[in-house]
């Protein structure tokens, strides 16, 4: 087989993987993306490997190697990241990835209506001392 055409299948998963990153929502689907694009990485790897084994007599097959390394990343990777969805879900109610980094944002120290409600509780307190002294 000729290595263009793992290659393109390579770099078709990958860039399906990428349009998942960036259109999702969803965090689990955001997480089937990336394993999505690791195994397009895994495929190249493998491909390049029996490639490279074929053209230079080596039998050291690193790409394999590689590949098996790659497998058990994104296997921890999974089992921490399903993890963290699921704790965030239940804490917060949603895997929505935009209503998570709103919430994230709004407790700022830049937030203004945190700050107004913090001046107006200061200038009630002010006045309620005025008014006992």
């Amino acid at each position: 087989m000729h290595l263009a055409y793992p290659a393109v299948l390579s770099a078709l998963l990958f860039c399906t993987g990428l349009y998942g990153v960036l259109a999702r929502r969803n965090a689990i689907l955001v997480l089937m993306s990336v394993e999505l694009m690791l195994n397009a990485v895994n495929l190249n790897l493998v491909a390049f490997d029996v490639w490279l084994s074929k053209t230079a007599e080596e039998t050291l097959h690193s790409g394999q190697a590689l590949t098996l390394f790659t497998i058990a990343i994104a296997a921890a990777e999974i089992g921490i990241g399903l993890a963290i969805v699921l704790a965030v879900h239940r804490n917060r109610g949603t895997a929505d990835i935009d209503k998570l980094r709103d919430t994230a944002e709004r407790h700022g120290p830049d937030d203004d209506s945190d700050h107004d409600a913090l001046t107006a509780e200061q200038s009630d307190e002010a006045q309620k001392a005025e008014a006992t002294a």
